[in-house]
């Protein structure tokens, strides 16, 4: 690991890393949103071909309930009884994020509210290129399950043989996940914002995926909605003097199993940091500051996507926290707690979009209405700064369609 100091030019260049794009994937993701648009299966069953080395006909692209049944068989009969600890957890956590339809009476003759709706159709998109990310499965479709979304689609990449893996098959099975389509990369990004013969459009599309899967989401966003543009993951560790540096290396080289993955420690502890860089290869990065105040100030500007505060009394750094995806509060709360069975979703923000992104809830599911109710006498009470508003924006139309009620 590099180690470099508060006031390096590096941590700046760390604080850009999402800035940076590469016109040539852009204009590629872009070609294969256009032909998926125009051609539909024809360009999905294309570039399944071409990225995935698999030949598939329109009809074999939607994933049998023969093949969802018979991966059961290929699993061990243990990972389902772990799963439903799993599933508790998340559904226990998500359901104090509820919302409700309310209105109240502003004043006399106006009552004001929301009516909470769920999205109606949802496109989940789970990884599967280097590794099959089956938590991704239950920590996008759980969420979205509670929110009262009546259709949830979800697409995978095929392996070399045509297959999708029996743990996702299973678990999206056991979560009632509508529909399961053998599709990956942008092309299936895009047949889920656009639609085709056989892979249904939908409302909104979530889950995490490589380089080529996050510019298509950028791209539709627009046509559909989404969660948010999330990749490569990234860590950041908070510590001291009194952290043990054995745990401080085992999280950090687990980020390492992430392809592209950032893992950065800060410390003002020198001895702590040539430590942990004895033991850690080349990549990623030791800041080392003057006191945790600054470490704080630091951790804001990266908006790490993962953020573990191994100190003694976490809960006093917490207070200045105010950008990170999700925070791991003391020594035995490692992030692959967050990553498999703690309850929130995995699904965070990253390269510094947590200043303005949260994490994957309940909420990212629901829309809103405005519910809004003037009787004729409260109507009266507002004309007047109605008439001077419109009146300066030129929109006369407007203000007769007030006065006409009074005419």
């Amino acid at each position: 690991m590099k180690i470099i100091r508060f006031n390096s030019k590096t941590i700046e260049k760390i604080c850009m890393r999402g800035m940076l794009k590469s016109r040539r994937i852009e204009e590629k993701v872009r070609r294969i949103i256009e032909d998926v648009r125009l051609l539909g299966d024809e360009a999905v069953i294309k570039y399944t071909k071409k990225f995935d080395g698999v030949k598939l006909l329109p009809k074999q692209l939607k994933v049998s309930q023969i093949e969802i049944s018979g991966a059961y068989q290929n699993i061990n009969p243990n990972f389902v009884s772990s799963l439903k600890v799993i599933i508790e957890n998340i559904n226990r956590f998500y359901a104090k994020t509820l919302r409700k339809s309310w209105k109240m009476r502003a004043e006399e003759g106006v009552i004001l509210g929301e009516n909470y709706t769920p999205i109606e159709k949802v496109g989940v998109y789970i990884p599967a290129g280097t590794a099959p990310l089956v938590s991704c499965v239950y920590m996008t479709v759980l969420p979205a399950r509670l929110a009262g979304v009546k259709k949830i689609i979800l697409i995978s990449p095929p392996d070399k043989n045509g297959f999708i893996n029996p743990h996702i098959l299973v678990v999206a099975d056991l979560l009632k996940v509508d529909e399961i389509y053998r599709v990956g990369g942008a092309q299936g990004i895009a047949a889920l914002a656009y639609g085709t013969k056989t892979i249904p459009r939908v409302d909104k599309i979530v889950g995490p995926g490589n380089i080529y899967v996050s510019e298509a989401k950028r791209q539709v966003f627009g046509v559909v909605d989404i969660d948010m543009i999330a990749g490569p993951t990234e860590l950041v560790i908070v510590a001291n003097r009194y952290s043990d540096p054995k745990y401080i290396v085992a999280d950090l080289s687990a980020q390492a199993e992430h392809r592209g993955g950032l893992a950065i420690l800060i410390t003002d502890s020198k001895k702590l940091a040539r430590e942990v860089n004895s033991k850690m290869d080349d990549n990623g990065f030791i800041i080392l500051t003057k006191n945790l105040m600054q470490a704080v100030e630091i951790i804001n500007k990266i908006a790490p996507e993962h953020l573990e505060i191994m100190v003694k009394n976490p809960r006093r750094l917490l207070k200045g926290i105010k950008n990170a995806g999700a925070i791991f509060l003391g020594p035995y709360t490692p992030t692959a707690v967050g990553d498999y069975v703690a309850g929130p979703s995995h699904v965070l923000p990253t390269q510094g979009t947590a200043r303005f992104f949260s994490g994957l809830s309940v909420l990212d599911f629901i829309k809103r209405s405005h519910i809004i109710s003037y009787s004729k006498k409260a109507l009266e009470r507002v004309k007047e700064p109605l008439e001077k508003i419109a009146t300066i924006e030129g929109l006369n139309k407007h203000l007769e369609s007030v006065k006409v009620r009074f005419n």
